[in-house]
């Protein structure tokens, strides 16, 4: 297992070599700094801690300060564990986009956009009605029956209703590296990432 944090900036579309065009998702992956290596003797598994992104020291609790300045580097924002990974690094170096290579499958983690409230049409893909005659008035965009009132005289437990739809941890898989701007930390993606412009995500080797 091998990965890096990154922040989504954007989305564009290239043409590839064939002619054909490719969406793509351009994340800014890097570099971290590995501040902590958990051993199985010690912690009782085995992991790499790396940080990304600065931070103020102001908004940092003071044991976090300490931490970051045990392993020589300053504030950042996000922290994340790494389990069994096969990186071969110590605490203070840094980690960069150029980890992986271009074509490589990866898998990318990240929190989706919260929506809100939302109906079942947009939240489940429901059809709704789809007619205007007969009596219809305002039921177009309605769920439907829901459950039985004799029988079961209830409603059943995952009953697809409208609720609260995103904001949600998402893995996307098996996409593929376009391209690597090592002198920029850019990754360019295949297809869409969970998240909004600026938002944080996580990517890890297939």
């Amino acid at each position: 297992m091998k990965g890096i944090i990154g922040k989504k900036i954007g989305m564009t579309s290239i043409f590839e070599p064939n002619g054909k065009q490719t969406a793509c998702t351009i994340i800014e992956a890097g570099p971290c700094v590995v501040t902590q290596k958990k051993t199985t003797e010690k912690d009782g598994y085995q992991a790499l801690q790396i940080a990304f992104g600065e931070a103020k020291e102001k908004n940092t609790a003071n044991s976090l300060i300490k931490h970051f300045a045990n392993a020589g580097t300053t504030p950042k924002r996000v922290v994340k564990e790494m389990r069994n990974c096969s990186l071969s690094k110590e605490v203070g170096e840094t980690i960069t986009c150029e980890i992986f290579s271009e074509g490589e499958k990866i898998n990318v983690v990240g929190i989706s956009k919260g929506k809100g409230f939302q109906g079942v049409v947009k939240r489940h893909g429901f059809g709704g009605v789809g007619e205007a005659t007969h009596g219809q008035h305002d039921r177009s965009r309605a769920p439907g029956s829901v459950g039985g009132s004799s029988y079961p005289s209830r409603v059943f437990k995952g009953m697809r209703m409208a609720g609260r739809l995103g904001g949600d941890r998402v893995k996307m898989k098996s996409l593929r590296i376009i391209k690597i701007f090592s002198e920029k930390n850019y990754i360019l993606i295949s297809g869409s990432v969970p998240g909004h412009n600026g938002s944080i995500v996580l990517i890890q080797n297939k």
